[in-house]
């Protein structure tokens, strides 16, 4: 197993859905030999599952790292590059290449034409590797953008990298010395803008993809009930917190 995919392994094992399963698979083994020990494996399981599905603790989660940055509106100078990070697609020669990406891709596909719309100037690089098809992500977010009016010329692709890590070490040699707008989920910046940094670069974040639009807006009774997108939003702040700490760590060696 490679280390890429040792560390989507372990990453996911982690999460708190799965945790709960350990949990509920814990108290099954331990029913009939150990059964104080089964039940506090399943009150563990059920305050894990309900307290991941809050609104109230799952919005409290992701907005201290979502609000890091503000969105982008205008660079007072000439834009050199519009980076986009990689994210997901899922090949169907049926379907538009729009179709075929995932909702974080289309949310950041969504903001680099908005930025392009705003700096034409700009070249934009498209990130992300091949899994099983014949296309990379960063040339089926190509065929995105110039589906959707951008030319052809104005996109760079960058093929190869797996996660942001590496799209960072490819990606920040080329940029050092201009004028870089980096566009990734508002969850994903921090740890992305460290990574670039860590290569010189001083990108201007774009944020996109908030999952928590207005934390201090009007709360119905609702906002406490647990809820399924609240599980979907603690799992993403959970992940990107587990990150941040590798990306810390990696710095202390």
């Amino acid at each position: 197993m490679d280390l890429f995919l040792l560390k989507k392994v372990i990453s996911a094992a982690i999460m708190p859905i799965n945790l709960v399963l350990i949990l509920l698979t814990l108290s099954l083994l331990y029913c009939r030999k150990r059964p104080k020990r089964s039940v506090k494996c399943l009150i563990s399981a059920g305050l894990l599952l309900t307290i991941s599905s809050m609104p109230v603790v799952s919005d409290k989660l992701m907005v201290n790292i979502e609000n890091k940055y503000e969105s982008f509106t205008h660079s007072s100078k000439p834009v050199d590059y519009i980076i986009v990070l990689g994210g997901w697609h899922v090949a169907n020669d049926a379907l538009p290449v729009t179709s075929q990406l995932n909702t974080n891709s289309l949310e950041r596909l969504v903001e680099v034409l908005r930025i392009y719309q705003l700096h034409p100037e700009a070249t934009i690089i498209t990130s992300g590797y091949y899994i099983k098809d014949q296309l990379s992500h960063a040339q089926t977010m190509k065929q995105s953008l110039v589906l959707l009016g951008v030319p052809a010329n104005k996109i760079m692709t960058e093929n190869f990298p797996k996660d942001t890590e590496e799209e960072a070490q490819l990606i920040g040699p080329r940029v050092q010395g201009h004028n870089v707008v980096l566009v990734t989920n508002a969850s994903h910046m921090l740890r992305a803008i460290k990574y670039f940094q860590a290569q010189g670069v001083e990108p201007i974040p774009a944020p996109t993809g908030f999952m928590v639009k207005n934390i201090n807006g009007p709360k119905g009774w609702g906002y406490y009930v647990p809820k399924s997108k609240s599980l979907q939003i603690t799992t993403a702040a959970w992940y990107e917190s587990l990150g941040l700490f590798v990306q810390w760590l990696k710095s202390l060696l």
